[in-house]
């Protein structure tokens, strides 16, 4: 069996890498784990094991899984890029999700709508691999959780649940702006809450939200928010990408202000309207049912929870090919990987 390498620099990478490696201990491999920037001094449970980033290098890992916008380039192995969201068009193809940085040999997607451009990039430019395979962090809403949702879902007692979602980046972010409108409805009781924020979001926010809590709402840590999507029947959210994987269930969602809203989206830009926006998305019309399913299936078909796997002979089957069959990574990769050498502090050779 092979030593593999777990890699994430935000908090929000940890539930997008534990599917993956809880699915190379059931092959019989070594999990190991660097955490960097917003993820150091976190830590993967079970059968992870922390390491420092020298002992990363030591361990020379068959292959390197990278719920970030970059990897350690100077650690062996293939270097894999996992994507740490969906495609929610906060940025233009190329500074966003599109955008190709070097340092990767293999880039596994999540559906046909991502599949199609990184293939044309690929075919472009040489020097990586893209395989369509879905998304790990999504395999536990397919799977059996052991009740977790169910619990979560308990203190509702009956009642229709409603999860509420912010991204971080301050123009597109729905929390400021719904705070009142939330409260008015968590006060109001006849649906509960759960509440979660980006991890990045202002500690002032995340005061304000955690005090709504009480019989009518629950805050469900980003490590919970898996579990909370399986929990709830309807999402109230902006342009975080948590819309997307929300909807990947058929699923209605509600979004304030979406910087790109789409057929399956209940679009409004007006804190007022929310209730109404809300018994919308409780009562979908036959249109707006046939547009969320038109949208998952476009950015994630996969409903097996065995992504992780597929992530895992995606993975095998470049290295038995070799990474000798791609292109020479671009000059302009040196200088990202010299950064992030700099950012780890390691500097041997």
């Amino acid at each position: 069996m092979a030593d593999y390498l777990l890699f994430a620099t935000e908090r929000y990478g940890l539930p997008i890498l534990q599917p993956l490696a809880d699915a190379l201990h059931a092959r019989g491999h070594g999990v190991h784990a660097l955490l960097a920037a917003g993820a150091s001094g976190l830590r993967l449970p079970g059968p992870v094991r922390a390491v420092g980033v020298r002992e990363a290098v030591r361990l020379r890992p068959r292959a390197v899984f990278s719920a970030s916008n970059e990897v350690p380039t100077f650690v062996s192995g293939a270097k894999v890029q996992l994507f740490h969201g969906f495609n929610v068009e906060k940025r233009a193809d190329g500074r966003g999700h599109f955008r190709v940085r070097g340092l990767f040999d293999l880039y596994c997607t999540q559906g046909p709508a991502t599949t199609a451009p990184f293939q044309a990039l690929a075919r472009e430019q040489g020097h990586f691999a893209v395989t369509e395979t879905g998304w790990p962090k999504l395999d536990p809403l397919f799977r059996d959780d052991g009740g977790a949702a169910a619990a979560l879902r308990a203190p509702a007692a009956g009642r229709p649940v409603v999860m509420f979602a912010s991204t971080f980046t301050e123009r597109l972010s729905a929390a400021p702006h719904l705070f009142d409108a939330i409260a008015a409805q968590v006060a109001e009781g006849s649906r509960y809450w759960l509440l979660t924020l980006h991890p990045k979001c202002p500690p002032e926010l995340f005061e304000r939200y955690r005090s709504l809590a009480g019989a009518n709402a629950a805050f469900v840590e980003p490590e919970q928010l898996v579990t909370a999507q399986r929990a709830a029947d309807v999402l109230l959210a902006d342009t975080t990408s948590v819309v997307s994987e929300f909807v990947v269930q058929h699923k209605p969602v509600v979004t304030f202000r979406n910087r790109a809203p789409k057929p399956h989206m209940i679009d409004f830009d007006d804190p007022a309207a929310l209730p109404a926006m809300l018994a919308r998305a409780f009562a979908p019309e036959p249109a707006l049912r046939e547009a969320i399913a038109s949208y998952a299936d476009a950015i994630h078909p996969y409903r097996d929870g065995r992504s992780s796997e597929r992530v895992i002979e995606a993975t095998e089957a470049l290295l038995q090919a070799g990474l000798h069959t791609l292109a020479r990574k671009p000059l302009a990769a040196r200088w990202r990987a010299l950064q992030i050498r700099r950012e780890l502090g390691y500097w041997g050779f």
